[in-house]
């Protein structure tokens, strides 16, 4: 079983919430030191940055190894890989993190201030 925090559409009420509906723990929050961006208004991806003091809303879930590997994982867009975060308890997750380089290319909007993807949603006029 993998703990893996989820802050964007496998979130309850999202558009890919089925690949995960079953396998959540609760809502949670990433420990301060995390930045947020949106890749093309489709899905989130996290920056671990210990140079600011921001966390970020979520859920928790838990899932197979083999459910993250064969249904999950490859629906992940190319700008995200895998990678290990804190919660605001202290423990660690998975989640989904912007690539490396992706940074650099300067092209995703930085969400930081909304704290949330369903936040930032709203002031696009959408739901997750």
């Amino acid at each position: 079983m993998a703990r893996i925090f989820f802050n964007g559409q496998a979130m309850t009420g999202g558009p890919f919430h089925a690949k995960v509906h079953g396998h959540l723990i609760g809502p949670a929050s990433t420990a301060p030191g995390h930045r947020f961006f949106s890749i093309r208004d489709e899905c989130p991806g996290l920056l671990v940055d210990p140079s600011v003091d921001t966390a970020i809303e979520g859920e928790l879930y838990e899932l197979p190894l083999a459910h993250l590997r064969d249904a999950v994982l490859p629906g992940e867009p190319r700008e995200l890989e895998l990678g290990v975060i804190e919660l605001a308890d202290g423990t660690a997750a998975l989640s989904m993190l912007l690539a490396r380089g992706q940074l650099e290319r300067g092209v995703h909007r930085e969400i930081t201030v909304y704290g949330g993807w369903r936040a930032y949603l709203a002031t696009l006029g959408r739901e997750a």
